[in-house]
């Protein structure tokens, strides 16, 4: 049986957004060409 634990690798708080700190997600997601931001650019097309 397995035990699935939803827990950070380091501890994050977030008051509000910020554009600097998504800027830093996505580039850690691949880039402005990558899959994430391909997806973020199509789903703030809609």
């Amino acid at each position: 049986m397995f035990v699935y634990e939803k827990k950070l690798q380091y501890p994050v708080r977030v008051c509000r957004p910020s554009a600097a700190n998504a800027k830093v997600i996505i580039s850690q997601y691949g880039g402005p060409d990558g899959e994430m931001g391909a997806a973020t650019r199509y789903l703030s097309q809609r």
